[in-house]
């Protein structure tokens, strides 16, 4: 089986939190995207975004956004390899996942953020 990437369905800004109220306003007030948010407290806000999910992410002690992105793979363990022999560094270190979850974080060259995950 030949090893594919594809783009996933979910798009992260972790956000300052000096900067979290506007910017939930600016998607949810003035943009008026589509809110899919669940109905508990405390629940991450996200919007529809074409045919991805936008996360807002409040996170202290951040000092700019950043912008975290999902890529599906067909095989986790052969990503996984390929991935370190092409010189891609593992950031698990970044945000704990659920062990049952069969994925892990990457960073591009540019210090961008991937959640690298098995197709479901």
């Amino acid at each position: 089986m030949d090893i594919e990437f594809k783009t996933g369905n979910n798009i992260a800004i972790k956000i300052p939190a000096h900067e979290y109220a506007k910017t939930v306003n600016f998607y949810r007030e003035i943009l008026c995207l589509k809110e899919v948010t669940g109905n508990s407290v405390g629940d991450t806000p996200c919007f529809e975004y074409g045919d991805k999910v936008l996360w807002l992410d409040c996170m202290p002690g951040l000092s700019q956004s950043e912008i975290w992105l999902e890529i599906v793979t067909n095989n986790i363990s052969q990503a996984d390899e390929r991935l370190r022999e092409a010189g891609c560094h593992r950031r698990d270190e970044i945000e704990p996942l659920p062990d049952e979850f069969k994925a892990f974080w990457i960073s591009s060259p540019s210090n961008i953020i991937h959640l690298v995950s098995s197709k479901k």
